[in-house]
């Protein structure tokens, strides 16, 4: 029998509630100094003020310049959600696992300088080799979405759950937008990591292997998975970490196939179906896309659903005078117009919403990461330690067995 704890006292993630701080109804985002963006509310990293007062111009011919200087010792990766200020510095860009993938066939490279958040930049130290050091440009550059499971609290709930179910085998799956110790929890308890791209195989892989699946952090995600999987919404049940045995009863907990934990993406959760009305409305042959981050009602009203990637290669592939309409972050989506100039592709939502973690990577901090690497001194640097880099691997090396 479970003890009833008392509940605790609901957290919302900083990065949860400055996710709006760079929002505005322009269509382009203009680039800026760091010191004019420093007015926006939100946490920022400490930087000499040389670099903070720098205009984009400067930082252009800067950055070029001490990357030229540092030849293969480099290697930049830019995640797609970033600013155009800094894909065009980046060696290689892609969604946060294929970076990371990336980065560990870079042997060469000393340096890898992710230009991401952290969650992505800990990925890659678990996937690169031992000479090599990861940087995070701006150590204020999180994910909403990955601190809304923390793993104290994810440790609770596994507790829970194994004493609630003794007769039975729940397998843990986590998206890869979680911390390295919520990888490593999955690598030891037998579970995976997935992406978006391949979340359907890794449930097919679990129930092959138990009789329930918590799925972290994404709830969204899991359950548009699991109704792509067949399982019905009677069969699945939300873990709330702030309440005791996550807000359900222990019949709800026996008779769940899928526990959900309640987190979400703060830029697809933005989307909405009425979105998806007025787009159809107003281009009666749209064609609607959407990231599976998005709420179960968005993603069954749009045309397609997918990852980052696939929602680039959709696209790219269409044919000309096509017009898409899109539920993802608003720098790739003003990306993938302007390398699509012969078919209209827009955002959903006519509100210009960047992801605040990611655009925290400024020009600014890239400048400070690559003159300090010509100097040897070596700023944020991200590390994880021996076990938890073990464990998450093997959750990880599970994932590639199954994309």
């Amino acid at each position: 029998m479970v003890i009833a704890e008392s509940p605790k006292t609901p957290i919302i993630p900083i990065t949860e509630i400055e996710q709006s701080a760079f929002c505005q109804t322009d269509d382009e985002l203009q680039a800026k100094s760091l010191e004019e963006e420093f007015q926006a509310g939100v946490r920022w990293q400490k930087i000499p003020i040389s670099y903070l007062k720098a205009k984009p111009e400067e930082l252009d011919a800067r950055i070029a310049e001490a990357r030229a200087r540092l030849t293969e010792q480099v290697v930049i990766l830019g995640h797609h959600y970033q600013r155009n200020e800094i894909i065009r510095f980046a060696d290689f860009r892609g969604d946060s696992f294929k970076l990371s993938q990336f980065a560990a066939s870079q042997g060469k490279a000393e340096s890898i300088i992710f230009c991401g958040v952290h969650f992505m930049a800990e990925t890659a130290v678990i996937l690169s080799q031992d000479h090599q050091r990861v940087i995070l440009p701006n150590l204020t550059a999180g994910c909403s979405m990955a601190d809304m499971a923390h793993i104290d609290d994810v440790l609770d709930c596994w507790d829970d759950l194994t004493d609630v179910l003794p007769n039975s085998t729940t397998v843990p799956i986590t998206y890869m937008n979680s911390t390295a110790a919520i990888k490593a929890l999955c690598g030891r308890e037998g579970g995976i990591v997935c992406t978006s791209s391949n979340a359907a195989a890794t449930f097919e892989w679990a129930l092959g292997r138990g009789d329930k699946i918590l799925f972290l952090p994404d709830q969204h995600l899991g359950r548009n998975t699991a109704v792509r999987f067949g399982i019905g919404l009677d069969e699945m049940i939300i873990w709330n970490p702030f309440k005791p045995l996550g807000g359900n009863s222990e019949e709800d907990i026996d008779r769940a196939k899928i526990v959900l934990w309640q987190g979400h993406c703060s830029v697809h959760t933005r989307f909405s179906v009425k979105q998806i009305e007025e787009a159809r409305r107003q281009y009666p042959d749209v064609n609607v896309i959407v990231h599976p981050e998005c709420y179960m009602e968005v993603v069954q009203a749009a045309d397609a659903n997918g990852s980052t990637e696939t929602i680039i290669k959709t696209i790219e592939e269409a044919p000309s005078g096509t017009t898409w309409a899109v539920g993802t972050e608003i720098s790739l989506v003003n990306r993938i117009a302007q390398e699509n100039p012969d078919k209209k592709v827009f955002c959903l939502d006519s509100v210009v919403c960047p992801c605040s973690t990611m655009y925290r990577i400024h020009p600014a901090y890239l400048c400070w990461i690559l003159d300090g690497l010509n100097e040897g001194v070596v700023v944020n640097e991200i590390t994880v330690d021996d076990d938890t880099k073990r464990d998450a691997k093997v959750a990880l090396d599970r994932m590639l067995q199954v994309v």
